[in-house]
């Protein structure tokens, strides 16, 4: 078994003193005195490669803690029903544990085994009577009702259809009973062939029909707003042989060998985090010996090894192509160096080899202070949590420094062969997309534009005159199909400028569009120097008694202090007078990262009614009093 994948060497190595911190933790969870966050010491702990007795351990440690009611933040809670045709006894405590390692709380509902139809398609069934997040259908493809025709196109063709549709209906039990997202499976062939290189291009085959229903299912899941697990990508990429365990499936019913359990566990849990936003969004790279061979301060320009003409200059070169295109599909660049600012400069403007330009970087720091500070100065800069980092850098010592003083970045093991670079990011799943939209592919240019609008603002002292001077346009329009993925990204990921982090599933966005009694408001915000993408979502939901109740009010904090927040609050009361409302009612509610909003709703004009124990706020607007708020930004529906 190759231990790169078996053993996940893009992790840090299982710590030695694993038992000791383990048996800390535990006394830590039971101390009532100790302010400090639990789920932080979890997910520390997890973050680096356990084995399946280390898993199930940490495991037991985080099921007690809950079951004590202790809080496990900041781990984000998510509870996540599990059907399966396969044993998952020895999965289940893997999950816990590596969800962990993703910032999730995870919370398994297991029914009885091969219970997959019975569960999904019964009403008051254990998964449906849950309503759980999200259900994941973990088959293999003997689950599948298949007849191997070789040769037979049609009969091929309709096996295959009759596949997707028992998979379509096992969708609609859980839509119709639990509304709950569904995450599929690909299926992985078995390495036996029939005929040879012949089974993937004859109809009829396994591996033939297999490919047919991997991709019929994956355009399936992205039409229908549901999600896929590519495990025939995982079972390929180590191996399909190293993939199945034919003993162990005839001795204990296991999909899969249990040596890939982490294996399975990280992927899975990557998923689950980015469905609640967890996804890292900016790539922070180091320069010397990172994106390119040798030290430019000493080596200079000709020196550095890169571009064609040797083995390790094409590796960085190869490198700078993979950075490159996460970046086109929306991942944040940033530099951190040890380095003067014109000798780091050098190659991005004057190399001939250089794949990465200066203007693909958002933030670019490079001095000589310590890289944990330069991290924290970087995240300011960019306006994202420390928690949506990702900082790779080819020097041990560094990425030791700041696994120890910024636990929460994500840093990947590396050697000092950049050939491994590109792959350590991907197997790594940092950037673990559900969805791209325009505004990912365009989000470089959007903090340039930033930048550009911060030098107009240090450049103006008179507020009003810098405002007016942006000729900003608020470009609205209800919900749409077109906008659903954007929409449902920012729901999930929005925490900061979020009065009450309510999460929503696709299903749950289209029943907001489907509801003659609410408004769903999409948001965009233009100006002189550029477009801001979608940067506000509203929910509002008209009661019997007419009070028009705030579900859902966030925004991006790279917009405030333009006065989007009133201009927001005129096109609130414009929808809620059209439905009938007479007054309009926000709540807050605190979480711990958006206390910046707390009397939101205050500066705003409202009253506030009622506060709550935990810090939360109820607030009321008359709408018959309401007068607009004049501001600079011009207001047109799109």
């Amino acid at each position: 078994m190759n231990p790169l994948y078996a053993e996940l060497q893009w992790l840090p190595r299982t710590p030695d003193d694993f038992s000791a911190r383990l048996k800390a933790i535990a006394a830590f969870s039971n101390d009532s005195t100790s302010t400090s966050p639990l789920g932080r010491e979890l997910q520390s702990l997890a973050s680096s490669f356990l084995n399946l007795n280390q898993l199930t351990k940490l495991a037991k440690l985080i099921t007690a803690a809950r079951a004590e009611g202790k809080s496990l933040a900041p781990l984000i809670p998510f509870r996540l029903a599990i059907l399966s045709n396969s044993t998952i006894d020895y999965l289940v405590p893997a999950l816990i544990a590596t969800a962990a390692r993703h910032g999730i709380d995870l919370e398994i509902i297991q029914p009885s085994y091969d219970q997959v139809a019975q569960e999904a398609l019964t009403p008051n069934s254990k998964v449906n009577a849950s309503k759980p997040d999200a259900v994941l259908f973990a088959l293999d493809y003997r689950a599948l009702p298949l007849k191997l025709t070789p040769g037979d196109p049609d009969s091929s063709a309709a096996t295959a259809a009759g596949a997707i549709g028992y998979l379509q209906a096992l969708q609609n039990g859980i839509k119709s009973n639990s509304n709950a997202l569904c995450i599929f499976q690909t299926f992985a062939p078995p390495a036996e062939t029939l005929f040879g290189s012949l089974d993937r291009s004859l109809p009829g085959t396994l591996r033939s029909l297999l490919d047919s229903i991997n991709q019929s299912l994956a355009a399936f899941t992205l039409s229908s707003g549901d999600l896929l697990l590519d495990v025939a990508n995982l079972a390929e990429t180590i191996g399909l042989a190293n993939w199945h365990n034919h003993q162990l499936g005839n001795m204990a019913k296991f999909s899969f060998s249990d040596e890939l359990i982490p294996l399975y566990a990280d992927h899975l849990s990557r998923t689950v985090a980015a469905i609640r936003g967890k996804s890292r969004k900016a790539l922070i790279l180091a320069l010397d010996n990172t994106l390119w061979g040798g030290v430019i301060g000493d080596d200079g320009l000709e020196g550095i090894a890169l571009g064609q003409g040797s083995p390790l200059g094409e590796a960085y070169t190869a490198f700078q192509d993979y950075v490159r295109e996460l970046s086109r599909r929306g991942v944040i660049l940033a530099v951190c160096s040890k380095n003067d600012e014109a000798n780091a400069l050098e190659p991005f403007e004057q190399h001939p080899d250089m794949v990465l330009k200066r203007a693909d970087i958002a933030s670019f720091v490079a001095n000589w202070q310590n890289k944990a500070d330069n991290i924290r100065a970087i995240a300011r800069e960019l306006n994202i949590g420390l928690d949506a980092l990702c900082f790779i850098d080819d020097n041990p010592f560094e990425r030791n420094l700041v696994r120890q003083e910024l636990p929460m970045v994500a840093v990947p093991e590396v050697s000092d062969d950049p050939t491994g670079y590109p792959r350590a990011l991907a197997d790594g799943g940092y950037f673990e997309g559900l969805a791209v939209t325009d505004e990912d592919r365009e989000r470089t240019s959007l903090y340039q534009g930033n930048k550009a609008r911060d030098a107009l603002k240090a450049a103006v002292t008179d507020l009003p005159a810098y405002l007016r001077g942006l000729e900003m346009r608020l470009i609205w329009k209800r919900f749409d199909t077109i906008g659903l993925q954007r929409i449902v990204q920012l729901i999930n990921k929005s925490n900061q400028f979020n009065l009450t982090t309510r999460r929503y599933t696709d299903a749950d966005v289209l029943a907001v569009m489907a509801d003659r009694q609410a408004f769903g408001l999409q948001l965009r915000l233009t100006d002189r120097f550029g477009d801001n993408g979608i940067i506000a979502i509203v929910i509002g939901r008209l009661q019997p008694d007419r009070d028009l109740i705030i579900d859902t009010w966030l925004m991006s904090c790279r917009v405030l202090g333009r006065q989007v927040e009133p201009t927001t609050l005129n096109l609130i009361c414009q929808e809620a007078l059209k439905l009938g409302a007479r007054r309009v009612v926000g709540a807050y509610v605190p979480t711990k990262k958006n206390a910046m909003v707390k009397d939101h709703y205050a500066r705003l004009g409202f009253t506030v009614m009622e506060t709550t124990a935990a810090g939360g706020n109820r607030n009321l607007l008359d709408l018959a009093g309401f007068v607009p708020a004049e501001t600079f930004i011009h207001v047109t529906e799109g």
